[in-house]
């Protein structure tokens, strides 16, 4: 989902374009106790197993599609969702920027297909963005389509070396619109959060919202939650 790590824990990864000396092509792997987008389970808060397919650009541009389990509610199968993004990423006078659009493809159980245009901007360790809902495709015939711009996603994010290849993550975001509500079941507008360590692949991180106990069943939305995952990258 867009210049992130699309750790199954936040939706939501992280393309690198920027940084990239030579086209390339990469995949990644990824494996989490729980997938985690935006403060709220995409698995009923089970374990998911994703990967992905990139390109990378030297002009800055990138393209790629990911893939992860989902399961909105506790009597759903298993089912899936297939992202495809493209964009330009890159980075002067020591200011990085990304810019693109992402699609996320789900089968009948989640209801909806939807896609989205997104920009970030980074300032040494800070980086802020925000995703705009572009349009949906509720062609399964539930619920009902939303429009450019009815929802967006602000957010921000600050990643420090704390020692040893040790990263340490803070992430705000902040959610507006109705669509989460048709999406996810929840109000339309809410603010997560979570703290993150990462090294070497592996991340542990504690996320939450500020939602009261509401949505479906088994969701939690209004509890703690503990994410442990594992995520890799290989050039092809």
């Amino acid at each position: 989902m867009n210049s992130r790590i699309l750790s199954l824990v936040t939706a939501g990864l992280l393309l690198s374009a920027g940084s990239v000396q030579a086209d390339e092509w990469s995949a990644n792997f990824g494996a989490s106790n729980n997938y985690i987008w935006r403060g709220l389970t995409q698995t009923t808060n089970e374990p998911a197993i994703s990967g992905g397919i990139d390109f990378a650009a030297d002009s800055g541009f990138y393209a790629g599609t990911w893939a992860s389990n989902v399961s909105f509610a506790a009597d759903d199968v298993y089912s899936y969702e297939h992202d495809l993004y493209a964009g330009f990423a890159g980075e002067a006078d020591g200011i990085s920027y990304d810019i693109g659009y992402l699609y996320y493809n789900y089968d009948e159980e989640a209801g909806f297909d939807f896609s989205e245009v997104y920009g970030s901007i980074g300032f040494g360790a800070f980086t802020v963005g925000l995703n705009v809902l572009a349009d949906t495709e509720a062609d399964e015939g539930i619920g009902q389509d939303f429009g450019f711009g009815e929802a967006t996603y602000l957010y921000a994010d600050y990643t420090t070396e704390v020692g040893d290849g040790v990263e340490l993550g803070f992430h705000i975001g902040s959610h507006k619109g109705d669509f989460s509500e048709a999406f996810n079941g929840v109000p339309g507008d809410y603010i997560d959060y979570n703290i993150s360590l990462s090294k070497n692949g592996f991340s542990f991180m504690i996320t939450s919202t500020d939602l009261d106990d509401v949505g479906p069943d088994n969701l939690d939305n209004d509890d703690v939650k503990f994410v442990v995952s594992y995520g890799m990258d290989f050039e092809l």
